[in-house]
């Protein structure tokens, strides 16, 4: 998984942090926890944030 897959990126924090609004996460967190995530095999130098808007933007969908 990339920093650009963030359909599936939103899909698993969705499911690890299933109490978690994902509107009040700081994208320093945000970063942190994708990186963590298994299957994640990406450079943090590849993620900016416009990357982490669109992973907390398919987060939020993903909660509602």
């Amino acid at each position: 998984m990339k920093w650009t897959d963030s359909r599936e990126i939103a899909i698993q924090l969705a499911d690890k942090f299933p109490d978690l609004d994902p509107k009040t996460v700081r994208f320093t967190d945000l970063m942190q926890w994708v990186m963590k995530l298994e299957g994640f095999n990406d450079d943090a130098s590849h993620c900016g944030e416009k990357i982490l808007e669109a992973i907390q933007l398919m987060w939020m969908d993903e909660a509602d």
